[in-house]
């Protein structure tokens, strides 16, 4: 998220300096998609893993030295008008001939930064060329699912504008490390986008119809907790902090049902899918003949190993994840 709130003079950890999904979440993510690649893809993606794995995190971190990053990991489409999501026009020309393009540029990128890198990773399996193919698939995969998140798509970011103070970083972050073990990881196999542009217009707008929902629970689950019940306040470092509670974040998870799960799954599956299509799109090179040393039998049985684990939602139970959660 873009700023830092102060609500009565606390800082809550929860608050508006919150990535995408967190690290944790984009890790796991990120590591679920490569189960889902087709055969010709599994044992150049499986080699690496650890390193996109590692770096799923990377665009959020270049936050911290490069300032025309962070307007690529959300748009606001409602600041466009009520019902924008599914007017704004889809390809960056239209949009740009359409609205000023500091205008755009302000209220978030994400839709039409994917497209991008998924133009620059297209290329770079054009080119052959490993580093680069590592590189643009561990950041589309980070933007894809950054555009999974219905608090990605608003003005309303943190519920700063509802008297919801840190609700992003509850429902990205502490929902998903304190759950997880209980969430379906398996998702669907990666598929050929024929129109990359409207597939991530479409992942934005099925984030932003999950918006009044997640914010509404909010409330309703609230009705439940005292202040002090809701949050726990720490002192460290002279500076007071507010966290939410297990216990709210808990009964939150039950309000919500599947909806972090499945926005988790969905942009596992739109990732795997966007390296696909770059892949088939890029002249479908033997990525096997692009490892420094072949592919051993070793491996293969460890991927099919992880695969099935996968498959039968069973790869934390196994310590089969490459990030720990809690």
């Amino acid at each position: 998220m873009r700023k830092i709130l102060f609500t009565l003079s606390l800082i809550l950890a929860c608050s508006a300096m919150s990535m995408g999904w967190g690290f944790y979440g984009h890790k796991v993510i990120q590591q679920l998609s490569v189960y889902a690649l087709p055969k010709d893809m599994q044992a150049f993606y499986h080699r690496h893993m650890k390193y996109l794995v590692d770096a799923a995190v990377r665009p959020d971190e270049r936050r911290n030295t490069d300032s025309a990053e962070a307007v690529r990991h959300f748009i606001d489409v409602d600041y466009f008008g009520p019902n924008a999501v599914n007017e704004m026009p889809e390809s960056w020309a239209a949009a740009s001939a359409k609205y000023p393009v500091d205008t755009l540029t302000k209220y978030g990128l994400v839709p039409w930064h994917v497209v991008v890198m998924q133009q620059r990773l297209t290329r770079a399996f054009q080119q052959k060329s490993v580093d680069s193919i590592l590189f643009y698939s561990a950041d589309l995969g980070h933007y894809i699912q950054d555009a999974h998140v219905p608090l990605h798509t608003t003005l309303n970011y943190d519920g700063q504008l509802t008297d919801q103070h840190g609700l992003h970083s509850l429902w990205e972050s502490k929902l998903p490390e304190q759950n997880l073990p209980g969430y379906s990881l398996k998702h669907k196999q990666a598929q050929y986008l024929a129109n990359p542009e409207h597939a991530i217009w479409e992942v934005v707008r099925g984030s932003h119809k999950e918006l009044p929902n997640l914010l509404a629970l909010e409330k309703q689950v609230t009705k439940q907790f005292t202040d002090q019940t809701k949050f726990v306040v720490t002192e460290r470092n002279g500076r007071t902090r507010k966290n939410y509670s297990d216990a709210f974040a808990k009964a939150y998870q039950e309000a919500l049902g599947p909806m972090v799960e499945q926005r988790m799954q969905a942009a596992a599956h739109m990732t795997a899918s966007f390296w696909f299509t770059c892949w088939v799109d890029g002249g479908r090179p033997n990525l096997k003949n692009l490892l420094a040393t072949p592919y051993t039998k070793a491996q293969a049985k460890q991927f099919k190993q992880e695969r099935k684990a996968w498959k039968k939602g069973q790869l934390q139970k196994k310590d089969l994840l490459l990030t720990k959660g809690r």
